[in-house]
């Protein structure tokens, strides 16, 4: 009876210790294939003094990721991100992308290093046009997430 005791606590104790090994090595390997993906960083700069017309850039463009790219962005494919560049860690951001305005920059990444990225100058010709800002910012990502394919 001990001896039937004993070979079940084993085999727990082993089954146990097979699924907590093969979590880890799923944990890893989803790592791996999310760091081999292509990605899309749409990146929002601005300063610490914020006008409500730099507000509505942002604004703008967050909509227009948000809603009409939701599966891209549920999948991780696309990410939208405010950037202060007067904080200390992100003033590399200037020189990267020769800003010299509030600026929206498309960037594509894929094995965590940029392959190509694009400043979308017009966003100030649109600040005004709401629905004019969104589409072109909906038409420039639409054209990048179609190199990730």
């Amino acid at each position: 009876m001990v001896r039937k005791i004993i070979i079940v606590i084993t085999l727990f104790i082993l089954t146990a210790f097979f699924k907590v090994s093969l979590a880890g090595t799923a944990a890893i390997a989803d790592k791996n294939t999310q760091d081999r993906r292509a990605q899309l960083i749409v990146y929002y700069f601005h300063g610490d003094f914020r006008c409500p017309t730099c507000r509505n850039l942002e604004q703008y463009a967050k909509e227009a990721i948000e809603h009409n790219f939701k599966g891209e962005v549920a999948r991780g494919e696309l990410v939208f991100k405010a950037v202060n560049v007067e904080q200390k860690e992100n003033e590399h951001f200037i020189n990267d992308y020769q800003l010299y305005s509030k600026s929206l920059v498309l960037s594509l990444t894929k094995d965590g290093k940029e392959i190509k990225y694009k400043n979308l100058d017009k966003i100030w010709d649109y600040a005004r046009d709401k629905q004019k800002y969104i589409n072109y910012v909906k038409r420039e990502v639409a054209d990048f997430l179609k190199e990730m394919q």
